[in-house]
């Protein structure tokens, strides 16, 4: 049986509940004062009003009353203490991660040298106005065409149109770099004719060998039309085959989303160790959704390769708290509901067990939004938290398989495989249809043992086992607005 409670860092004056308890039940010294759900925190020793709290051995807040040993440690008297801005200083702390070649999976090596864990037809609207279209071309496409690659799928979004400047450029972005994904067998462009995203502008950055395009109001019947040539495209891709690839063709996004008490203990230090395999292998790791190491960051700039790598990270980190602060906006408007419920306190709380996913490994470079991995190691990805939008960055920035822990769940999917990771079993035996890994067994049987058989799974699934997410057919994009429409 768990123990009621555990303590992550022996500083920290705080323990997290591993199950529900009862008042008065005594645990690691302290009788608990009141019912404490699982998830969330115990105070283990006093702490006084105005003091930081540590987790992680690191600060989450401080108190905003008096807390005795045995009390709830929660939003009633613990507040954040992040600022609107940082100022940092270049104090490198570069870990060194064993190197190591780690197992071979089965993808399809394209002509560029990359790797791709799928053989699919993407079908990329320019524009949402034929978003429908993109989608019926697809349905039919598939029935007509069942079996010859592992998917012919649509990619539907409400943008391309009454966009300016950088919102717009965004957009294009983010296609352009779907459509030069290695896990795109072959890609349809469908364009309206009258948009903004001309695909007169898209079709010099994409440079998939395998392309296709039409215009929906040049096209007579473009549903025929389109699915003439996806068969085309089908022809191209089926001569594609699984080969061996080292785990350095693995391109391996991180993404936390639902997160509650047991993420920062058990699914995210259990992705850290899949990154840190990656890495070590010279593969590649992308970690996103800035706005969630607000509080931690300090801890990824110390492992920046160098320091105009860590230059980049401070304007990364700062321009986004820009973003918020322009808006009229606090920097720490995290955690989400379902966050709190799960026994999240801060968002710094959130970002020390966020930034969990990016293991060990040296930060090597940093990208804007809508740009792709250019180097080796852990790359620091601009976008927001939400869960699609970012989702959608890491696959665009070229994530071959997406790794996402959840404390609550979420039945999304993404254009690459996506692998739910749920950090409590309760999750896993509840919603066996979203979860594709249970990281609670890391409490029960050891992160070293969980580590390895999370890494077979992710071979498994680059090789072509399917994700819960690709059965249900859950596959969005979504991207970020955050400019004037016309």
């Amino acid at each position: 049986m768990l123990p009621a409670l555990f303590q992550i860092d022996p500083r920290d004056p705080v323990a997290t509940a591993l199950r529900d308890i009862d008042a008065g039940e005594s645990a690691l010294g302290v009788v608990v004062a009141q019912p404490i759900p699982k998830g969330h925190k115990v105070a283990l020793q006093p702490i006084v009003a105005g003091a930081p709290v540590h987790k992680f051995g690191f600060p989450i807040g401080r108190a905003t009353q008096p807390i005795a040993p045995g009390e709830h440690v929660h939003t009633h008297n613990v507040a954040t203490a992040l600022e609107t801005s940082g100022s940092y200083a270049y104090q490198p702390a570069l870990e060194a991660v064993p190197g190591s070649e780690g197992p071979s999976f089965l993808g399809y090596r394209r002509s560029d040298g990359r790797v791709g864990t799928r053989n699919e037809i993407w079908i990329l609207p320019t524009v949402g106005c034929v978003g429908r279209t993109a989608e019926k071309i697809a349905e039919r496409a598939a029935q007509r065409f069942a079996g010859r690659v592992d998917g012919i799928h649509a990619f539907a979004h409400p943008f391309g149109c009454s966009q300016l400047g950088d919102d717009l450029a965004g957009t294009r972005a983010i296609l352009t770099a779907l459509a030069n994904h290695p896990n795109a067998g072959g890609v349809l462009l469908v364009g309206l004719g009258c948009e903004s995203n001309q695909l007169r502008g898209m079709l010099p950055g994409v440079h998939q060998t395998n392309l296709r395009s039409i215009g929906a109001q040049a096209a007579g019947d473009e549903i025929e039309e389109g699915v003439a040539l996806i068969e085309e495209l089908i022809v191209q891709a089926e001569q594609s085959v699984r080969t061996a690839a080292p785990l350095a063709d693995l391109v391996l996004g991180v993404k936390c989303g639902g997160s509650d008490g047991f993420s920062g203990l058990t699914a995210n230090p259990l992705v850290g160790r899949m990154s840190d395999a990656v890495t070590a292998a010279s593969g590649t790791a992308i970690l996103t959704e800035i706005p969630e190491i607000f509080g931690a960051e300090q801890l990824l700039m110390a492992r920046a390769e160098s320091e105009p790598v860590f230059e980049r990270i401070v304007s990364l980190v700062n321009g986004f708290k820009a973003y918020f602060t322009r808006h009229g906006e606090p920097v720490s408007e995290n955690p989400s509901p379902g966050n709190l419920a799960g026994g999240i306190t801060t968002l710094e709380e959130k970002s020390l067990g966020a930034v969990q996913k990016a293991g060990h490994a040296t930060v090597t470079d940093v990208l804007g939004y809508g740009e792709r991995v250019r180097r080796r190691g852990l790359t620091l990805l601009e976008a927001p938290g939400n869960d699609a939008v970012s989702s959608t960055a890491l696959a665009a920035a070229g994530a071959t398989v997406i790794l996402f822990t959840t404390g609550r769940g979420t039945p999304l999917g993404f254009p690459v495989p996506t692998i739910k990771i749920a950090s409590n079993s309760d999750l896993a035996a509840r919603k066996p249809g979203w979860i594709d890994f249970d990281a609670g067994q890391v409490l029960a049987e050891g992160m070293d043992a969980a580590a390895a058989t999370l890494l077979d799974r992710i071979v498994a699934i680059a090789s072509g086992t399917p994700t819960a997410a690709e059965r249900n057919g859950e596959r969005e994009i979504a991207i970020w607005k955050r400019g004037v429409t016309l």
